[in-house]
């Protein structure tokens, strides 16, 4: 009995020499890349079978105040990491028998024109729709969108860049798009006479679903607590990032959260509960072109195959602003969730050395 107890006891302090020593190692190459980007603040949160192993807050989430970044506080601009928040909506509508993936988008915006071809929900969140991503400067826009079913404005004149389903081709707007059917869809009767708004469903659904108590739409005209200050590196110098207003997308890239957060949303992808399995799966698998060629990209979710063998699930984000990567490895139920408030920033490959590292336990 004594020697069983003392094998679990030895078993136990040597996992928990592990757990600080890789907690240390990540602790170093964090500050290493700190330094070597001059990223004003980055959050880190690494979770596992829901508990947090890992999560910690570097530099200053506001340079002027010396604010610093706390991993369970500050809300980074998480950019286009919004794609994959926001397909939990979509399949939450999904399930409850509200949308038809494949129906003709029509169905759910019947403002939408007739382009010569059809459009589905399914197209458009796989990125496999024919609509066109940002030109010009349309990325800095400054304007305050009402209502989700402005921001259709922006691009709903436009022609298609490719027979839809033909071709993988990134696109922002298109989520702007499955945003409007949602609201559409989420109404118990037309939207203009309900109080349903996909603001309002995402917050409903999702936000308060998962406990995702620090993640809102990035309001630019509210004063929002612990949102952090956003800055730009301009020849060698870090400085403030100009004002945008993110109204125009809040689907496909417009909310604001903390990485301890993302790892509440990750950890609810795992396996049944939130969304039932068979879900799960359809989301994350990659969708294929109509010549049946895969596009590692599912319905808001991106495939990450690693030289390793493993197969990560999960988003890049850019922002003016702010650079976010949202990881999950559902065998080991391993989420990590990294942001920093400056663009450019290049996590080159950091993201997945560390997540690799808490995988493998060394």
């Amino acid at each position: 009995m004594k020697k069983l107890l003392f094998t679990i006891t030895a078993l136990f302090f040597g996992l928990v020499a592990i757990a600080q020593s890789m907690s240390e190692q990540a602790d170093e190459k964090l500050k290493k890349f700190v330094e070597e980007t001059q990223v004003p603040g980055l959050s880190i949160s690494i979770s596992q079978q829901g508990s947090l192993v890992f999560s910690k807050g570097y530099g200053y989430s506001d340079l002027e105040a010396k604010t610093p970044v706390d991993p369970s506080r500050s809300m980074f601009r998480i950019g286009s990491v919004s794609k994959t928040v926001t397909a939990a909506g979509l399949a939450k509508l999904y399930e409850d028998g509200l949308v038809d993936l494949d129906a003709p988008i029509q169905k759910y915006v019947p403002i939408w024109p007739e382009k010569g071809a059809e459009i589905t929900l399914r197209m458009l969140a796989g990125h496999l729709a024919g609509i066109r991503h940002y030109k010009g400067l349309e990325f800095m826009s400054n304007q305050k969108y009402e209502d989700v079913v402005d921001g259709l404005g922006i691009f709903i004149d436009d022609p298609l860049i490719n027979k839809p389903g033909t071709e993988y081709s990134y696109s922002s707007y298109g989520w702007n798009l499955i945003s409007v059917a949602m609201e559409n869809a989420a109404a118990p009767e037309a939207s203009f006479l309900s109080d349903v708004s996909f603001l309002s469903y995402m917050q409903n659904e999702v936000f308060d679903a998962l406990a995702m108590d620090n993640t809102v739409p990035d309001h630019a005209d509210r004063e929002i607590e612990n949102r952090v200050s956003f800055y730009q590196k301009q020849n060698g110098k870090v400085v403030k990032a100009p004002y945008v207003d993110n109204s125009y997308k809040w689907a496909g890239g417009g909310f604001i959260g903390t990485t301890e957060d993302l790892c509440k949303f990750g950890q609810a992808h795992m396996k049944a509960g939130y969304l039932k399995d068979s879900t799960l799966k359809e989301w994350m698998a990659s969708q294929k072109t109509s010549d049946g060629k895969a596009t590692n990209y599912g319905i808001g979710w991106r495939t990450f195959e690693r030289p390793s063998g493993k197969t990560f699930y999960g988003h890049s984000g850019g922002s003016v602003g702010g650079i976010t990567y949202f990881l999950i490895h559902k065998p080991s139920e391993t989420v990590l969730a990294i942001t920093g408030n400056m663009d450019p920033l290049n996590y080159g490959g950091l993201q997945f050395e560390l997540m690799e590292m808490f995988i493998d336990g060394k």
